[in-house]
């Protein structure tokens, strides 16, 4: 953004036009950041509204430091604002850092979980299927003697009153 200059320097009103839209792009940028935690096209959108805010900041500095010798109170401000806009650009940066690596333990940790209980079961459904393959396997013939057959009647009146 350049800015119109004025007999104290840059207008006021441009100035502080351009500082409200590097505010809100900041606060927006911190929220999404917040909010992504996984997201991949919330990332990319945070990135490419990093870069466009440092391309901004970058040509910003050209314009003040073009015009440093000159060092009026508004070109003094303005340095100040956009020394500030840079440690806050930073700040949010860091946080964005912080989320990021924090939803990645995270899904790391859901990842390992789930995979252990993932071997859990199939640990035992094995055991499952190998229980009963030895159960079809042993088959007892009809004339083998059971202890419901020293019972009388074979032990059918205590079967018909279960």
């Amino acid at each position: 953004m350049r800015f119109s200059v004025v007999e104290t320097g840059y207008d006021q009103r441009q100035v502080d036009s351009c500082l409200d839209e590097l505010g809100i792009r900041l606060v927006r940028l911190a929220a999404r950041a917040e909010s992504a935690a996984g997201a991949g096209r919330e990332w990319d959108q945070i990135r490419e509204d990093a870069t466009h805010l440092c391309d901004f900041l970058r040509r910003r500095t050209a314009v003040v430091e073009a015009g440093a010798g000159v060092g009026t109170a508004a070109e003094r401000e303005a340095a100040a604002l956009l020394a500030q806009a840079r440690s806050e650009l930073e700040a949010a940066r860091e946080e964005a850092r912080q989320v990021r690596e924090q939803a990645y333990a995270e899904a790391v940790r859901a990842r390992r979980d789930f995979e252990a209980a993932l071997l859990a079961r199939r640990r035992r459904e094995a055991r499952v299927d190998e229980v009963l393959s030895g159960v079809r396997g042993d088959v007892v013939s009809p004339d083998t003697p059971t202890a419901a057959a020293g019972l009388p009647n074979g032990g059918a009146a205590e079967r018909s009153a279960a």
